[in-house]
């Protein structure tokens, strides 16, 4: 697999971000939705992360700075054709090293608290995620599960 930081304009990479906020309106209400669209991923606070295997694009993620020894996790997306193949977990330990190099002591993440969401919280969970309380401008949210990690 090869992670490339990715400009958001790709076609592939277009619809797979389409298919994630597709996937956020199917198991969350509009007002428990946190994805970021194509513009705000875009931000120069973001990098954005596309995962190939040859040339398929197998998955995606982002690592949005919040300051500079805290960032978050965002827009972790594996391809359908691709679950349960080790994409999200490789992605996740990358970003997690990226974050190390920048110096960062804590990653956070926000995700889905319903049963559709459980593979990601279990994966989060097996790389030494732990809940914990909303982070940045998140509040309590029924909807919302909250994680970090100490770097």
């Amino acid at each position: 697999m090869e992670i490339k930081i990715d400009d958001l304009n790709g076609s592939e990479v277009i619809a797979l971000v389409s298919e994630h906020l597709h996937g956020m309106t199917l198991h969350s209400p509009s007002e428990s939705i946190h994805a970021l669209n194509l513009e705000a991923l875009r931000k120069p606070e973001i990098t954005f992360w596309s995962v190939w295997e040859g040339d398929q694009l197998v998955g995606c993620g982002a690592l949005k700075e919040i300051d500079d020894q805290h960032g978050e996790i965002k827009s972790m997306r594996t391809s359908s054709s691709h679950l349960r193949k080790g994409v999200a977990k490789q992605l996740l330990e990358y970003i997690m090293e990226v974050a190390k190099q920048r110096g960062y002591r804590r990653l956070s993440l926000e995700t889905g608290s319903m049963d559709a969401f459980e593979p990601a919280r279990r994966l989060y969970a097996s790389i030494g995620f732990q809940y914990c309380k909303p982070f940045s401008d998140y509040i309590e949210d029924p909807n919302s599960v909250f994680m970090k990690k100490e770097l």
